[in-house]
Formats: structure tokens, sequence, C-alpha cells
């Protein structure tokens, strides 16, 4: 096992954090449980902040320029409206930054998608789906993994999983037709 990612045996909470979760407010939480589920599924030891680029740009600054140092391998960033956390972030520090647009009652996220994903050249931030934080995790824990045989077994049995899910549910579709399994799902 590589240093990269002590061993599972040791609580993840008791590990020092690489990856970590940021949210511009306390309302995107709930969004962001996607990408702190995919990390406690995996056992990746992971920290949690509110980090706001607008009312606390002191704090995301100091964030940002400390994390490699406090061991975080890559950020997670989400933010909803103006959206600007995790471009500024992606600017401040040298690690990969994931953006996770989080959907807002006026635009329904397109506002945070085209201000996350239209980054200036040289200050690269990946962009997942709006509201999708789970996908943002699991490019996360990814990007871990390919440092880590371990963890990457993990994830290929994750795949895997996902695979046999399909797969049984076709042999479901097969086995009730089409008419039955919709009212099944109904």
């Amino acid at each position: 096992m590589t240093h990269d990612h002590p061993s599972p045996d040791v609580p993840a909470q008791v590990r020092p954090a690489q990856i970590g979760i940021i949210m511009g407010s306390d309302s995107d939480l709930p969004v962001m449980e996607g990408a702190i589920a995919i990390c406690e599924t995996f056992q990746v030891p992971h920290e949690v902040a509110i980090v706001s680029a607008h009312r606390t740009p002191e704090r995301m600054v100091d964030y940002s320029q400390t994390a490699h140092e406090r061991g975080i391998k890559v950020i997670i960033a989400g933010a909803g409206g103006a959206a600007h956390l995790p471009g500024m972030v992606a600017a401040l520090t040298p690690l990969p930054v994931i953006g996770v647009p989080v959907p807002t009652r006026h635009l329904k996220g397109l506002d945070s998608l085209y201000s996350i994903v239209q980054m200036p050249g040289g200050i690269p931030v990946a962009t997942v789906a709006i509201g999708n934080a789970k996908n943002a995790g699991l490019l996360a824990v990814q990007m871990l993994a390919s440092h880590c045989p371990d963890l990457l077994k993990q994830v290929e049995s994750y795949r895997q999983s996902l695979k046999e899910m399909v797969m049984d549910k076709q042999h479901r579709l097969d086995d009730l037709g089409y008419k039955d399994y919709l009212d099944q799902m109904r």
C-alpha cells in the first residue's frame, strides 16, 4: 500500500483528510452530501467546510493556499448563483479542483454551470453536472486511486456493482415485460 492512501483499518475520520469538500453556503450542503457519501463509501478521509468566496474571502484564500500543506490532494467546491468559489479556489491552489454547480431557484443551476465551466486558460476546474456532487466525489476518488492500487480495486468493484445492477434490471424487464415493469416503477 502506498503512503497516499493509509490503511483502511484506521478509521477515515482519524486519518488526515485527502479530499476537501467545500461549499459557499450551508444551503449547498444537501447537494454536497453526495460527495461526502462517496468519500465515506470508499473510506477516503475528507473534510467538509463552508468557505464563501464573497462573505469570507480571506478564509477562502487561506483554505486554498494551505490545503496541500494539510495533505489535501483534491478539492471539491460547490457553489450556486455566481458560483465563484471553484474558480477562485483553482486560482489559489496547485491542487485539482472539481466544481459542482449547485441548482438555484431562478435559473435551475445554469448560471452556476456557466460560471464554473468557463474558466480562463491555465486555471482549470473540472466540472460535473448540475447538482451532481456524487460524480464529483467519484472523480476525486478515481484521482486518488490512480496512485493507490487498493483504492483502484475498490473503484473497479464499485463499477462492477453498477454493471450488475443494470443487468439485474434488464433480467427483470425481460421477465415482466415493459408494461408490468413500468407499473411496478410507479
